[in-house]
């Protein structure tokens, strides 16, 4: 029998750090993300029955870098449930159970880390998505299609070439909120309200307050924490400042991916052509809104 697993990844555009339990516990968090078409994949392969099987394989893949600040470690752990489950999702609270253990997983290990990632990559596609003590709910960002298709005209993902250990950073914010520092609290319950705001721009098509909605997440980031930037990334937003409304370091930040706005879909090609010509990769992709599936041949 083989089962074969796929999960794709998420840029963040808003609400970053108060998926973590150290925020939405006391205060409840809100992120807003969106599901693109670059995946993790997985097969597993067994040689038989699979009360008995013996020889049992697994195999991952993926071609986005390792620390790209996308969730691909979260995403992996969404995929291995699902090829370690051995059963079709035919529903989409199974989906959820998953993204909920997939969670757990790096609870009991220790990690420090939001549940945004895993969530986003379960389920697909553009929410926002609130986090609290006794749970989580989604809400979908009601789009059209005209403006899936504005949205996805304006944004460009590239990856500075620097791998980032987000646990590093979430060390320090994290201390320094239980410490009480004012511009660390100040700075999270400002990403969270945000998130909320970033739905109704994009459901507003306020195309030019989304960029500046993102250099907002930046800001805010700087204030958690120095780390989450540093000369490259800083030279990247000066390179594109011109052509684009905003930007942002996806997931925590220094190193990794950054997700810009451009001003205006004419001048995407533009931006793109001028990261590639400074040496850093450019990651086409579209948005997605299937989330995690599953397939068995017996």
């Amino acid at each position: 029998m083989t089962i074969e697993s796929k999960a794709p990844v998420r840029i963040d555009f808003a609400g970053a750090w108060t998926d973590v339990k150290y925020f939405f516990v006391p205060f409840g968090g809100a992120t807003l993300n969106a599901t693109i078409n670059r995946y993790v994949t997985g097969k597993l392969v067994t040689g038989g029955d699979t009360e008995t099987a013996e020889g049992i394989g697994v195999n991952y893949h993926t071609d986005i870098p390792a620390g790209s600040g996308l969730g691909t470690s979260a995403t992996l752990n969404v995929v291995w449930l699902s090829l370690v489950k051995q059963t079709k999702l035919e529903t989409r609270s199974q989906k959820e159970q998953i993204a909920d253990s997939a969670y757990d997983i790096e609870k009991v290990l220790g990690i420090i880390g939001g549940k945004q990632d895993q969530y986003a990559s379960a389920v697909g596609g553009i929410n926002l998505f609130e986090f609290n003590e006794d749970g989580w709910q989604t809400h979908p960002v009601d789009l059209s299609e005209s403006q899936i298709a504005d949205l996805e005209s304006r944004l460009v993902v590239c990856y500075t070439g620097e791998c980032r250990l987000s646990s590093n950073i979430h060390e320090n914010v994290w201390g320094n909120f239980r410490r009480g520092r004012h511009e660390t609290v100040d700075a999270l319950f400002t990403l969270r309200d945000s998130a909320y705001a970033g739905k109704e721009i994009l459901e507003g098509s306020r195309w030019d307050d989304f960029g500046p909605l993102l250099t907002r997440q930046f800001e805010c980031m700087k204030h958690l924490d120095k780390s989450t930037t540093n000369a490259t990334v800083d030279g990247l937003f000066d390179l594109v400042a011109g052509d684009t409304s905003g930007g942002k370091p996806c997931g925590a930040g220094g190193g990794g991916c950054l997700l810009f706005c451009c001003k205006d879909p004419a001048g995407k090609a533009y931006v793109q052509s001028k990261i590639r010509d400074a040496g850093f990769r450019v990651i086409d992709f579209a948005l997605e809104f299937e989330g995690l599936t599953v397939s068995i041949i017996e």
